[in-house]
């Protein structure tokens, strides 16, 4: 499905100053941006609609703690960081 987008003139010069750069053409990066872009607002709104769960009461909170408790000996931290028993730290 072709799609028309007309950015910017700032946008242009962005996209054009990039493609000089890269040795790219302007036509090349659209899909990247595309891409990339849709990514983005997908995380966006994503996030969203789960804070929104969790302020309604309809989605669980995971303490930090709760979170790394066991995943330093899987990733060799050092105690004292992030990871481990909150009793163990210190």
């Amino acid at each position: 499905m072709p799609t028309s987008v007309r950015p910017s003139p700032e946008i242009e010069q962005r996209l054009e100053d990039l493609a000089w750069k890269t040795g790219r053409s302007k036509a090349q990066h659209l899909p990247d941006f595309v891409e990339r872009g849709l990514e983005d607002l997908e995380d966006y709104y994503l996030a969203a609609e789960v804070q929104e769960r969790i302020r309604l009461g309809e989605e669980s909170v995971v303490s930090a703690e709760n979170f790394w408790y066991g995943l330093d000996s899987m990733t060799n931290t050092e105690r004292g960081s992030l990871a481990g028993r909150p009793e163990e730290r210190g």
